[in-house]
């Protein structure tokens, strides 16, 4: 088998602070333009407007739509904060971007990684921000124990990855950057309604 550079983490490397520029890729940042968009143009405004109904009805200590309404406000209000600064930190990577030399062939932020273990199982991911973790899409972030053993690796490199489950030697087969899908935000709810859609739909 043909075997590159092997790279060990240095022992008790710190990850990565997630504080300061938030790496992200295009359709990541637009998915949280999106969400911070819709809260304060259309969450937001709703939730005020069932509280200030609420507030009408009587005592506030015992209105169960007024509480359920303030805690719902302040759940957004304390999201919105968070996407303003992430939004505000976000230092966006494009995969697609024109790329030569060691920044064409290594594992940097926004590249697609295929590799294998000992026993041969392939896998392939995607590097992505702390925003974009997606398990099921395969998209990794580049401060996780994987993205970081796989960071600046080339083809045929052996890394080692160190997880809390043990660690485990992965061979790089190969580095590509290509455009990240990064699935679209959806409103609270969006998924059941359209579940409900297809149901109704089936009857017919």
């Amino acid at each position: 088998m043909k075997t590159g550079f092997t790279r060990r983490p240095k022992a008790l490397e710190p990850a990565p602070a997630v504080q300061g520029k938030n790496y992200i890729t295009p359709g990541g940042l637009a998915r949280l333009k999106d969400e911070h968009q819709y809260l304060v143009m259309r969450d937001r405004p709703a939730v005020v407007e069932v509280v200030a109904w609420a507030a009408g009805n009587g005592d506030r200590s015992e209105n169960a739509d007024y509480q359920y309404g303030k805690r719902r406000l302040r759940q957004i209000d304390g999201r919105l904060r968070f996407l303003a600064r992430r939004i505000e930190a976000a230092e966006v990577v494009d995969p697609e971007a024109p790329r030569t030399g060691e920044r064409a062939r290594r594992v940097f932020f926004g590249a697609t990684v295929r590799f294998e273990n000992a026993a041969g199982d392939e896998r392939t991911v995607s590097i992505v921000g702390t925003d974009e973790v997606d398990l099921e899409r395969g998209h990794v972030s580049w401060v996780s124990p994987l993205g970081r053993a796989l960071m600046k690796a080339a083809e045929d490199d052996e890394v080692e990855l160190r997880a809390p489950g043990g660690t485990e030697m992965l061979r790089v087969l190969e580095v590509r950057y290509e455009r990240i899908e990064v699935e679209a935000f959806r409103p609270r709810g969006a998924e059941e309604a359209e579940l409900e859609v297809d149901e109704e739909a089936g009857e017919d």
